[in-house]
């Protein structure tokens, strides 16, 4: 039974990274891809990879720190393309101390890590309900399930992600809806070139976007009678 089947996912932070690279694995099986991130230069190019294997994609520039216009926005996408599956992966790294982190900084990356998240979940909410089908895989981080010194409002977000996922994952089994939420240590992303991440680790000992991409491949492939609810990745040499 081919379980990619005539799918198609949402993939917010689609143009690098985690999102970019769980867009091409999808794509190698067969699953359509809408690709959602801020730059449409960056998305035209990963759209132009997977259209080389056997999926199409669709891009979508959108800004989801702009939260008022998230939740539109997205159900937009959805009532004119199916959305089987849900990954949402955009987000942004933080490093600070919680008292000296300041009040516009905390809202900033509350507003991308988590609330965007909630609102792209209520924008194809309604049309999985009418299917009676749908898989939610939100990314989180080990820092969501351990505190990590001047990581405060990041793992705060995390946090806040994970308890959304588990929440939702209560209140919409009933509806054929399976939530994931997955929990990578570090990546080897662009988020460590950020202005708004000051802390360097040994980037080589890191996890890849590909290894966590494959872990999410593999979720949203289960037969719809299974769901991972949680998944803790972490890179074998134990670096965070």
């Amino acid at each position: 039974m081919n379980l990619a089947k005539n799918k198609s996912a949402l993939i917010t932070g689609a143009s690098s990274g985690i999102g970019k690279a769980t867009a091409l694995a999808f794509a190698k099986v067969g699953i359509d891809v809408v690709l959602v991130s801020r730059t449409q230069e960056k998305l035209a190019a990963v759209a132009s990879a997977v259209e080389q294997t056997k999926a199409k994609a669709t891009t979508y520039a959108l800004d989801l720190a702009d939260i008022e216009k998230v939740r539109e926005k997205i159900s937009a996408i959805a009532a004119n393309t199916k959305v089987d599956i849900l990954i949402n992966s955009a987000g942004m790294g933080y490093t600070g101390n919680l008292s000296d982190t300041p009040l516009s900084d905390w809202q900033a990356v509350m507003n991308l890590n988590l609330t965007s998240v909630f609102q792209c979940i209520l924008g194809v909410l309604p049309t999985m309900r009418d299917r009676g089908t749908g898989t939610i895989v939100n990314v989180a981080s080990v820092a969501g399930l351990q505190p990590f010194p001047s990581w405060g409002a990041y793992s705060v977000s995390k946090a806040g992600l994970i308890a959304l996922s588990k929440t939702l994952a209560a209140e919409e089994r009933q509806n054929g809806i399976r939530v994931t939420t997955i929990c990578p240590g570090a990546v080897n992303t662009e988020l460590w070139n950020s202005d708004t991440v000051r802390i360097k680790l040994e980037r080589s000992a890191m996890l890849t976007p590909e290894s966590v991409a494959q872990s999410i491949l593999h979720t949203v492939l289960l037969p719809e009678q299974a769901v991972i609810e949680e998944l803790t990745l972490m890179p074998s040499t134990g670096v965070l």
